[in-house]
């Protein structure tokens, strides 16, 4: 099953996307603040671009389960924050030494890799910051989810997951990995988050258990999904659609999915992981079209 696209659904994306700059741009000082040098280098990343998948998956998974947007909001910016950060200490000469990054420079290629590090580790303590900004007059149930949700982001980017993946990656270079060892890496280090993503959006959404069991595991087959895709585009595209260094992860020697099963496999195992997404929120009905949408996207998208 495909999710058909639709005028209506990606003007609802694209209106998620603005929604989603501004609510950053909110949340962040501006570059004029003190000291103007860390805020430049954290707007820089952050603003460079992207198609924000990460925190519309949030607002998507609040929306399916009928939560308030405004209370979605800050997790969605949150996450996209350690994203930028995960990003940029990525980038940096001890790990994978990349110059291009959405089409720019690099921020330690703009910056110095001192301030580099700075702005990544700015974005990631203005994450959990942003989440413990409760507002005035909250209490009880509305505590407890953003509670819940921030237990489950940290979770996500610790070393169960994105950090803990990020090692593996590296010690992997250059060595024979087998299938389950790949699939477990990425888990960690690519679907991890885009798990909390949902988990954390239907949480704050108020989800019954019975939908945070349909988001857990459509979550699961996006989250590896993405990987997967990433893998086929790195073999496939070049830099000026990727916006990165393209065939980095084969000159590196770097466990991929296209590396240990061939492209072809690797495309067809997108595909699958995609049909098994949709499966899982089919009994959402029409709450669930717009994660349908996004499911769409990131396996059929080009960068």
């Amino acid at each position: 099953m495909r999710p058909e696209r639709t005028p209506d659904r990606e003007a609802t994306l694209e209106g998620l996307r603005a929604e989603v700059e501004a609510a950053l741009d909110q949340a962040l000082p501006s570059e004029a603040k003190w000291p103007a040098t860390i805020h430049r280098a954290v707007r820089y990343s952050l603003f460079a671009g992207g198609k924000r998948i990460r925190p519309v998956l949030v607002l998507a998974a609040g929306d399916a389960v009928g939560g308030d947007p405004a209370e979605t909001m800050p997790f969605a910016c949150a996450v996209e924050m350690i994203h930028t950060y995960s990003l940029i200490h990525d980038d940096l000469p001890a790990m994978d030494n990349d110059d291009l990054r959405r089409g720019k420079p690099t921020s330690h290629k703009v910056f110095g890799e001192a301030i580099a590090i700075l702005a990544g580790d700015a974005l990631l303590t203005r994450a959990f910051h942003l989440m413990a900004e409760v507002p005035a007059g909250w209490e009880g149930e509305r505590i407890r989810r953003r509670l819940a949700a921030s237990a489950v982001l940290g979770e996500a980017c610790g070393t169960a997951g994105l950090i803990g993946g990020q090692v593996v990656d590296l010690e992997s270079e250059g060595r024979a990995v087998d299938p389950a060892s790949l699939e477990r890496l990425h888990r960690a280090k690519t679907g991890a988050l885009l798990g909390a993503c949902v988990r954390g959006g239907a949480i704050l959404g108020g989800a019954s258990e019975q939908d945070l069991g349909r988001l857990t595991r459509y979550a699961s087959a996006i989250g590896l999904a993405f990987q997967v895709v990433d893998d086929v585009l790195d073999a496939t595209e070049g830099a000026e659609r990727l916006g990165k260094t393209a065939g980095k992860d084969q000159a590196a020697k770097k466990a991929t999915y296209v590396g240990v099963h061939g492209l072809d496999r690797a495309r067809a195992l997108a595909a699958q992981l995609r049909a098994e997404a949709l499966e899982a929120i089919a009994p959402l009905g029409p709450r669930g079209s717009l994660l349908g949408e996004l499911a769409r996207l990131i396996v059929d998208r080009h960068s």
